[in-house]
């Protein structure tokens, strides 16, 4: 088996993958698209429609794009058999959806907001913008009551949806926090989703590449993780 995946360790779809590889144990290489050459030979070789993560499974002569798609493969392969799918279907069920939900809800919705800070000033859509905060804020009450209920968001085990969700909150804490104290069942799994080995490994990796981030980076952006963390941090 040789996986090969394209990504960039600071998109937040790449690190869902890269969550969960550590978390499977897989061995892969990467390859790094970075630029607009990358890029361009990346659509080219590779994606046509250009967009990261991709795996490649050179030994099975598949490509594979989309971040869930990539995960629900390499869950085939970890192995101990189903880890981030669960075997049980009422269970995979949830995962699928709770995996959704914060694409749609919470990824999509940050990165409105960052990638519209990298438009021309005269292009700006500000009705969007304000349109994504508001979706996130909805968003984190709905994962403030099933938190309520679950440690993780499919049940009791980690799954798909927490690689989801570990940087897509991640940089909502960045860009459209959360009351900490209205959502405690929110930063109650933050601080778990931060704590996960898995997760510190790949923001860790990707912290030299936070000089191409369009927003002003809080100096409490990795308060919650224990590795970065401050004795006096929330």
């Amino acid at each position: 088996m040789r996986l090969v995946l394209h990504q960039h360790p600071f998109a937040s779809y790449c690190q869902k993958v890269l969550v969960a590889l550590g978390e499977l144990g897989l061995p892969f290489d990467t390859r790094l698209v970075d630029d607009a050459d990358a890029r361009a030979e990346h659509a080219a070789r590779v994606w046509p429609l250009g967009g990261i993560p991709v795996l490649r499974d050179e030994e099975a002569g598949l490509t594979l794009p989309e971040s869930t798609t990539i995960i629900e493969y390499l869950d085939r392969l970890a192995p101990d058999g189903p880890v981030l799918v669960p075997g049980d279907p009422a269970q995979a069920l949830q995962a699928r959806l709770w995996d959704r939900i914060v694409d749609q809800h919470i990824a999509d919705q940050m990165g409105k907001i960052v990638t519209d800070r990298l438009r021309p000033e005269d292009t700006s859509d500000a009705a969007g913008v304000e349109q994504a905060r508001a979706t996130l804020d909805t968003a984190y009450g709905v994962l403030e009551t099933r938190l309520g209920q679950h440690r993780w968001l499919a049940g009791d085990a980690f799954t798909v949806a927490d690689c989801a969700a570990a940087p897509a909150l991640f940089y909502s804490w960045v860009v459209h926090r959360w009351d900490v104290d209205a959502r405690p069942g929110v930063t109650r799994y933050y601080r778990d989703l931060m704590a996960r080995p898995s997760v510190d490994r790949v923001i860790e990796d990707a912290r030299p590449f936070r000089e191409v981030f369009p927003l002003p980076w809080p100096d409490d952006a990795d308060a919650y993780r224990p590795s970065r963390a401050s004795p006096t941090a929330p």
